[in-house]
């Protein structure tokens, strides 16, 4: 074999393996680079939907909560005065009075020394209807231990009586001896002294 064709023969191994490590390498890069699909942690956009969601789950649990409240503090705001006549001398008077202020009541009180004749001018004289004390309170008379949800009711409600009234003094109502109501009936009335019962606790 001669030298031109031992240098031809080096040219081709030489050709041959070059083309072998180009097969070899990733398209693109040199052999040490990788190649993924998935971009990297610095690459990949990011994904703000989740912190999206949190803020506006948390804005709508502090909405909600702020409406009620508003919302109570406008319904409390709202309800108008309770006069209340009453002997000096009558502490389930007082403790009515003090109930229907935690409730959000503002309430004028007057000791009077004939509670009866309070009664008998806002058409309150039929004897089985009576208590301790008469409030008055958007143009309806309210009588002895009423509680609140029945006095909210009323003015909700409007219905064409005179008032409401808890007659006697029941031990478990408000102002005696339970905030809530047992064991009584509540009742609406008119000025010819016929009533019905309006709840039944």
């Amino acid at each position: 074999m001669n030298y031109h064709n031992n240098v031809t023969i080096a040219a081709i191994a030489a050709a041959g393996a070059m083309l072998a490590l180009s097969a070899c390498a990733p398209e693109g890069g040199s052999a040490r680079q990788t190649s993924s699909t998935e971009p990297t942690s610095a690459s990949r956009p990011l994904d703000n939907s989740n912190v999206a969601n949190s803020e506006a789950m948390s804005t709508g649990s502090v909405t909600g909560a702020t409406s009620g409240v508003v919302g109570q503090l406008v319904a409390e705001s709202s309800r108008p005065e309770v006069v209340v006549y009453k002997s000096a001398s009558c502490g389930c008077c007082k403790d009515w009075v003090v109930y229907l202020e935690d409730e959000g009541f503002n309430v004028r009180t007057f000791d009077h020394d004939n509670v009866d004749q309070i009664k008998a001018e806002h058409g309150l004289t039929a004897p089985g209807l009576k208590s301790c004390h008469t409030a008055l309170v958007d143009g309806y008379v309210i009588e002895g231990h009423v509680p609140v949800s029945d006095i909210d009711r009323l003015l909700a409600e409007r219905p064409d009586v005179v008032g409401l009234t808890a007659p006697g003094m029941p031990m478990m109502s408000p102002g005696m001896g339970s905030l809530k109501p047992l064991d009584y009936d509540v009742l609406a009335f008119r000025k010819n002294g016929s009533s019905r019962v309006y709840s039944s606790y």
